[in-house]
């Protein structure tokens, strides 16, 4: 079995591109999804060829099947019981999930199915999700004897400490609405608006000059670490440098002379 194929024929990982939108599919249904070591490299190297991809402004990250993703595949863990392979496979997932969120590309998680201990980290470390409203989640590895700590990382960045707290404490699932409550996600939407939804959004957010949506996402997540004085230094040089780029000042132009940036496509 290669990094990325479940067998000859079937990717484990699958990518669609279209209208600047890429859609990577988790594609290990018959497991929910569980994030192998294979499916990991797989995530990693898609993730690199993306950044890369200057043809792509979104990414869509979603599962096929029931489930989203239930975390790491618990079998392929317990059949290399070795603190030096532990140590190894969560350096990996924290990279995927670093990758997501250094990624130039806004990242939208599509959660149709059940998102659990690493698979809540995964929807955590996306920049917006929008889950159908019959979905749960839990970081539930307490519940096996396991605090989810890689997990509470991206998890304490999105939501309040105790509501991150009573999750990783008591294991205990909850509901999409509740998820969105807490601010987990951004929208729990019925099962059949799901793909309609998502899919206005990324459109949304792809017809915006991609330069200054990357320099946004990049300065989000760098000032929101720093201290108030440092954080407004920073912003305070991006917003210098993007009002230099040719689609900001054709903006500026626009709504100073009351018409439609060129950049903005009818239809």
């Amino acid at each position: 079995m290669s990094a990325q194929h479940k067998n000859d024929d079937e990717p484990i990982l699958l990518r669609s591109d279209n209208n600047h939108i890429c859609t990577l599919t988790l594609n290990r249904a018959s497991r929910y999804n569980a994030l192998s070591e294979e499916l990991l490299s797989a995530l990693q190297h898609a993730l690199q060829d993306i950044a890369k991809d200057t043809t792509i402004y979104v990414v869509v990250l979603t599962g096929a099947g029931k489930a989203f993703c239930p975390g790491h595949d618990l079998k392929q863990m317990r059949a290399n019981h070795d603190e030096i392979y532990y140590r190894k496979l969560f350096e990996q997932c924290s990279e995927v999930m670093q990758g997501i969120v250094n990624l130039p590309q806004p990242v939208i998680a599509k959660v149709q199915g059940m998102a659990t201990a690493a698979g809540c980290q995964l929807v955590a470390s996306c920049d917006m999700a929008i889950a159908a409203d019959d979905v749960k989640f839990a970081v539930s590895g307490i519940n096996i004897g396991l605090f989810c700590a890689t997990p509470s990382v991206a998890l304490s960045r999105n939501i309040s400490r105790k509501h991150a707290m009573e999750m990783l404490l008591t294991g205990e699932f909850i509901d999409a609405g509740t998820a969105e409550k807490f601010g987990l996600i951004n929208h729990a939407v019925p099962r059949e608006d799901l793909d309609e939804t998502t899919e206005r959004f990324a459109s949304i957010i792809a017809a915006k000059p991609a330069v200054s949506i990357q320099l946004g996402k990049k300065l989000f997540y760098s000032q929101i670490e720093k201290q108030l004085s440092s954080a407004y230094v920073e912003a305070g040089d991006v917003m210098a440098c993007n009002l230099l780029e040719e689609d900001t000042i054709e903006g500026v132009d626009a709504f100073l002379e009351k018409r439609r940036p060129s950049w903005i496509k009818d239809g």
